[in-house]
């Protein structure tokens, strides 16, 4: 690996201070002074490498998909069985953010699709389709599971949105190391890839059309 330039390891420090800080303090009541003091640079040099705090945010998020997409790939490759699949993806993604929980908590307040740091956001599109191809590819290496054509392009981003529910629920899970959103995560997982492996019964036709079609105008 390429020794970094002094520019990326200043970067990176300022970076990591941030994130610490976050963490410690909350997004909010950090500024972008007290993030150049941990960082030990000037304000201007702050400034440079991050225009702003969204910034280092969305620095973080980009960092945070480089990361665990190795770890996605030892996940994917885990299993053919589209339970332990899925659940190795989320898991994996659990683990990841567990330090940073208190962080995602207070970004979750940016919901609003207008701000860039919400995940449903222009500006982290590529994170977001990122994370729909990891479950496609678990879609497509499951063995033993019929899924339907017209419903196949559809799942990935269902399957998106129920990570993104569960991981709202383990931000607020105030239960001891988040037990409860463990139970519901293997009970939902169960649900969920019992849907998936009933979709293509041909009684279930209708109703599949009918999900599809709510899909499509959700997601436009």
């Amino acid at each position: 690996m390429p020794a970094r330039s002094k520019s990326d390891e200043t970067r990176a420090r300022i970076l990591s201070a941030a994130i610490d800080l976050f963490r410690r303090n909350g997004f909010g009541q950090t500024t972008m002074r007290d993030i150049a003091a941990e960082a030990g640079v000037a304000l201007g040099a702050a400034y440079y490498y991050f225009d702003s705090k969204d910034a280092i945010v969305l620095a973080f998020y980009d960092q945070a998909q480089q990361d665990l997409d190795p770890l996605l790939e030892q996940a994917i490759v885990s299993s053919r069985d589209l339970s332990k699949l899925l659940y190795a993806l989320l898991d994996v993604k659990l683990r990841y953010f567990e330090p940073n929980r208190r962080l995602l908590g207070t970004l979750s307040a940016y919901s609003d699709p207008e701000h860039p740091l919400s995940p449903f956001s222009d500006r982290t599109r590529a994170i977001r389709e990122n994370d729909m191809r990891w479950f496609a590819q678990a879609l497509s290496g499951a063995t033993r599971t019929h899924i339907p054509e017209d419903l196949l392009p559809h799942l990935p981003h269902l399957l998106w949105l129920y990570q993104m529910g569960l991981i709202l629920f383990w931000i607020y899970d105030r239960s001891p190391e988040q037990q409860k959103t463990r139970a519901l995560f293997d009970k939902s997982l169960v649900l969920v890839v019992r849907l998936i492996r009933l979709s293509g019964f041909p009684l279930l036709r209708p109703l599949r059309r009918i999900a599809i079609d709510l899909v499509a105008t959700a997601v436009g």
